[in-house]
């Protein structure tokens, strides 16, 4: 699904196999179906670039690729609804990498409840994730920040400091902790704010 009040995706077809005889610069026999599609940027698992947050943000035509692909991962796992603090990232050596926070939330999706509350990274686990320099923040949940906080603070703080966010990430009970490699990359858009991207790993 979309997030609440954004646009449902459309797929149309602007040309079809069978259309495709009529197009003067095929040769008969070939045939081609072209599509058009009109989703939004938060559709399904997206990523943010800083633009989402900030103007002056970088977009997704200037977010470096090495901040959305072949990054080392670890996995967080914190099974269970409401605030998540920085003891869920003390002790861990975060720096250079793609932080997967697993709360299992991502099970509830497609159900009435899927986008009622659940998980989400306190202000002092930001802060935490930026001083130790962690290279990308992903969550299986509908919003890294306690949506009833107008001021988005997980947002605020991880965009502001360059770290691209990953939200509705599903399956992290299938990866391990750490020994990964995440990739979660969108088109280059210039103006890009959110995109849906195939997020993926490889074990090591």
């Amino acid at each position: 699904p979309s997030y609440p009040g954004l646009p449902v995706p459309q797929f149309r077809a602007w040309l079809t196999h069978a259309e495709s005889p009529t197009h003067a610069s095929y040769a008969p026999g070939t045939t081609f179906q072209i599509a058009v599609y009109e989703i939004g940027g938060n559709t399904g698992t997206y990523v943010d670039a800083p633009f989402h947050r900030y103007p002056e943000g970088q977009d997704f035509a200037e977010l470096p690729l090495e901040k959305l692909a072949n990054l080392t991962g670890i996995a967080v796992t914190v099974l269970r609804e409401g605030p998540i603090g920085p003891e869920a990232f003390q002790g861990l050596d975060v720096s250079g990498k793609a932080v997967l926070v697993r709360t299992d939330w991502s099970k509830r999706w497609g159900g009435p409840d899927y986008f009622r509350s659940g998980p989400f990274l306190t202000a002092d686990a930001c802060h935490l994730l930026v001083q130790s320099q962690a290279a990308l923040v992903g969550i299986d949940c509908a919003n890294i920040d306690d949506m009833s906080d107008g001021a988005r603070p997980a947002h605020t703080i991880l965009l502001g400091a360059g770290i691209p966010i990953v939200e509705h990430l599903c399956s992290l009970d299938q990866i391990p902790q750490d020994n990964f490699r995440f990739f979660a990359v969108p088109p280059a858009i210039k103006g890009g704010t959110s995109f849906p991207v195939r997020a993926f790993v490889i074990c090591e």
